[in-house]
């Protein structure tokens, strides 16, 4: 009994879906597209170290020897065909191995699923969004639609989270291919969730559209993230993705809520 309360009180994972004060990593991955974000990042960082610890030895090797008290007469070295080939080869070995992973990431980004289980589309506007689900047809040829506001700063709950919350989240199913339809009706917009490794800009007049495939269930947090006027920092994106039997009750809800 104790073990099972000493993994539950201090071993278990919170997953960090929102951003948080003084944090500097990225937010945790929902999607494999962020996922690869996240390793490609790691794995460039790698690389960067090797070469600032590869430099700053050079520099303080060149500071210790090359000086007027330890080597008065200094060799004037002009060519050296050996390290010159040697600075040329390994420059490139490294850019090899950092091109074919990020090729292959900037490639996958770009995929559109053929056929998604749901099309939703996001309408940005000064400043709200508006959703449509299409895929929800009613009689009357009218889809599933609803306007998202950011919830005031005086009318949050214990546990929102300011300047991110909305009235009405996109509730969406996991483990499901989504596609997401961006466009805007005024403005330059961008649809970005963090966690979902999504940034999309919405254009007047020009749909963009990108697949998201959420890995688990979970409540993800972003904001539009291009400049878009007065209250553009006051617009944000909540993504709550369910299991899919009450995705399919929230749907039933709301189609019934429209109707009435």
């Amino acid at each position: 009994m104790m073990i099972h309360e000493f993994f539950d009180r201090f071993l278990t994972i919170a997953f960090c879906d929102a951003a948080e004060p003084w944090q500097l990593g990225f937010q945790d991955a929902a999607t494999p597209i962020m996922q690869g974000i996240i390793d490609l990042h790691h794995d460039i960082l790698f690389f960067l170290i090797l070469i600032l610890v590869f430099v700053l030895w050079m520099l303080v090797r060149a500071l210790w020897h090359f000086n007027e008290n330890t080597n008065p007469i200094p060799q004037r070295i002009v060519h050296g065909t050996t390290i010159e080939i040697i600075w040329t080869i390994f420059p490139s070995i490294i850019l090899m191995f950092i091109a074919i992973p990020s090729f292959a990431l900037l490639y996958s980004m770009d995929e559109v699923v053929v056929d998604p289980a749901v099309t939703i589309k996001a309408i940005g506007h000064q400043w709200y969004w508006t959703y449509e689900y299409s895929d929800y047809n009613r009689s009357d040829e009218q889809s599933l639609t609803f306007d998202s506001y950011m919830i005031p700063e005086d009318d949050l709950e214990l546990g929102q989270l300011r300047l991110l919350e909305v009235d009405n989240r996109v509730v969406v199913p996991a483990q499901t291919h989504l596609r997401m339809i961006i466009t805007s009706a005024d403005v330059l917009h961008s649809w970005a969730v963090p966690s979902l490794g999504v940034k999309c800009d919405a254009v007047p007049g020009r749909l963009n559209q990108t697949s998201i495939l959420i890995q688990r269930e979970g409540v993800y947090y972003g904001q539009c993230s291009e400049i878009c006027g007065t209250n553009h920092a006051f617009m944000p994106i909540v993504v709550e993705a369910v299991n899919f039997k009450d995705y399919g009750t929230w749907v039933s809800n709301q189609l019934c809520q429209q109707s009435n």
